[in-house]
């Protein structure tokens, strides 16, 4: 009688022979780990990314304003955002204000691409050979420490003013980020990738390029943006220090002849200048990689 019972509960589910409560923990663990891709409106964009940033610089510029009318320093001290923005007109007209930006973005984009290149496989050899992480492990670390502005000087007396001393002193700053940052994501690769890896034939170089290096891709990337940090200060303080006609005019220099002018509304364009390139390098090239790394391990989800 039992087993007639059982049987025509089966038959009623369906006659699949699987309990209701069992097939419904399965669909829901499907839903789980189904990722949700879906586009985010216009207007959601334009609230949640736009408009925070805006107000927060629309509540400085006010703060600046009722700063200096406040009169809490000398006008020279301290210049209204008019003035800024009147010495900022004023270049954009004589049409140097883009040329001096790019001559400062290109050289900070080359170095920290060359820095890319020489770091990326320093980092893959400290990570992965025992030897040189006892040898030049520590070094790095003390190198990625060291204030890039203490280059500058050695840099000018082995290769005059120039761009290569400018590259130089840029390598020396962003290397060993970038390197200590791959090693840092090598180092939280689950061993279980590697054997497995190991398993299907992925050995040398072939399971460092598909098994180590997209494993290790989070640190890699934290690594670049320090990378990039590195690299637009260490230019910062080239620029300042060693100023040249021949190396042309970039943001360092600008706010170096801000100084030396007594020029403060240069100077604070110089800055708010300096800023911009490395918050447009930011939202330009790191937070969509950022974004896709997170999108490909399904981490990025709207809940």
């Amino acid at each position: 009688m039992a087993s007639t019972d059982i049987k025509s509960d089966e038959a009623a589910s369906g006659g699949s022979g699987k309990p209701d409560d069992l097939a419904g923990l399965e669909a829901g663990l499907d839903a789980l780990d189904a990722v949700q891709v879906q586009r985010v409106p216009v207007r959601e964009v334009l609230l949640r990314k736009v408009l925070p940033p805006a107000v927060a610089v629309a509540l400085v510029l006010v703060v600046w304003q009722l700063l200096v009318w406040g009169e809490v320093t000398e006008d020279y001290k301290l210049p209204s955002p008019s003035a800024v923005w009147d010495s900022a007109r004023d270049m954009w007209l004589r049409g140097t204000l883009l040329d001096v930006v790019w001559t400062s973005v290109s050289r900070g984009l080359l170095g920290f691409l060359l820095s890319v290149a020489i770091g990326t496989p320093l980092g893959l050899l400290v990570a992965r050979v025992k030897l040189v992480r006892a040898a030049i492990g520590p070094i790095l670390s003390g190198l990625q420490s060291l204030p890039s502005v203490a280059w500058v000087a050695p840099a000018v007396i082995w290769l005059g003013l120039n761009d290569s001393m400018m590259f130089a002193v840029i390598l020396l700053g962003a290397v060993p980020s970038i390197a200590n940052g791959l090693v840092s994501g090598v180092d939280q690769v689950p061993p279980l990738f590697l054997r497995a890896g190991r398993t299907l034939g992925a050995t040398g170089l072939r399971g460092t390029w598909l098994i180590v290096m997209p494993a290790a891709l989070p640190g890699y990337l934290a690594g670049l943006k320090q990378g990039w940090a590195f690299s637009w200060r260490s230019l910062m303080a080239a620029e300042i220090i060693a100023s040249s006609p021949d190396l042309g005019l970039g943001l360092g220099q600008l706010l170096e002849n801000g100084r030396n002018n007594a020029d403060m509304p240069g100077i604070f364009l110089a800055i708010i200048l300096i800023l911009f390139v490395g918050i447009a390098i930011d939202l330009l090239i790191f937070s969509p990689l950022e974004r896709w790394v997170l999108r490909s391990r399904g981490l990025l989800v709207k809940n």
